[in-house]
């Protein structure tokens, strides 16, 4: 593990800690800053975007790699009820909704390393109660764990002293060629609805299906430049059983991913709105398994309340392979 000094413009005291793991044909970079994933290559090929240093992570709202919460997504107006009492949170997008866990969520905090090996570390945070305008002191934990060929574990889990809600998500930029646009990645989601959302992209409510639309993945197919960032609704599962969410292929390079989550939801983002540093639209893609975006406002969205005594735990799985 090497650490790299703080700059001036750090938020955190502790320097930034970045831990290299191997193995399985995978390599990768792991920054104690927003327990990012800075680095992933399979085979030799980088398959996430990254950017140049840890500043950029620490100076910029761009999410790269990053995990996402308390609440991942968006919540409308920065508005929730819990339990009958009301709660507000910044709106730290366009100033009408709540996105990734506000102005500086566990994407823009420098995590504990709590332990690290040559193919695991896990990194902690202890998010204290009114961050952000969340209720409740929360323990979060993230591992990252090579457990086999081409496979990348990541497990989150969470617990807190009073209820309080929570939402965590990964945010890589995937692309699976290395270089160029996502356009001609062919994806599959097994996904028989998605969510509509409203101008703020927030969702209307309405679990739609998707046949006869632009968001029908069933079977793979190029993803050309329609503009998504939605969440699709997945086959349901046991509680903790972990089944595939997602399958992409890029086109020149043979690679496949295939993305499996204990999620009841996957966000896709292709991008388009993309502009950081030598990335433009579409030079990379988001498959976000999560909890329904802004499910505090809607009854019948699966719950995203955390409370005392339980535990929240999502486990997601990546898995490389390269075609021939």
């Amino acid at each position: 593990m090497t650490t790299a000094g703080a700059r001036s413009h750090q938020p955190d005291s502790e320097a930034v800690a970045r831990i290299g793991l191997s193995g399985g044909g995978l390599e990768a970079e792991i920054l104690s800053f927003g327990a990012a994933i800075r680095a992933l290559h399979f085979a030799g090929q980088p398959v996430v975007l990254s950017l140049d240093g840890v500043d950029d992570y620490v100076a910029g709202r761009t999410y790269f790699g990053a995990v996402a919460g308390r609440f991942a997504n968006r919540i409308a107006g920065g508005r929730f009820i819990l339990d009958g009492t009301p709660y507000r949170l910044p709106c730290n997008e366009a100033g009408r909704t709540h996105l990734h866990g506000g102005l500086r969520g566990f994407s823009h905090r420098n995590w504990q390393v709590r332990s690290v090996g040559p193919a695991s570390v896990t990194l902690a945070y202890d998010a204290a109660d009114g961050e952000e305008g969340y209720p409740g002191a929360m323990a979060v934990s993230c591992t990252y764990a090579i457990a086999g060929e081409g496979m990348l574990n990541i497990t989150l889990t969470a617990t807190c002293d009073r209820p309080t809600i929570v939402n965590l998500a990964t945010h890589s930029y995937f692309n699976l060629d290395g270089g160029g646009t996502i356009v001609d990645h062919r994806l599959e989601i097994p996904a028989d609805r998605y969510l509509p959302v409203d101008g703020d992209k927030i969702p209307t409510g309405e679990q739609a299906a998707v046949a006869g639309t632009p968001f029908d993945f069933r079977s793979p197919r190029p993803i050309g430049d329609f503009p998504y960032d939605h969440a699709f609704v997945l086959p349901a599962a046991a509680e903790g059983d972990i089944r595939p969410v997602a399958r992409l292929t890029g086109p020149r390079s043979g690679i496949t991913l295939e993305v499996a989550s204990t999620e009841p939801a996957l966000q896709f983002y292709d991008g388009h709105m993309l502009d950081v540093g030598q990335y433009g639209s579409r030079a990379g893609l988001c498959l976000e398994p999560q909890r329904f975006p802004d499910a505090p406002n809607h009854a019948d969205f699966p719950s995203a309340v955390l409370r005392p005594g339980d535990v929240y735990r999502q486990v997601t799985q990546y898995r490389f392979r390269r075609s021939g």
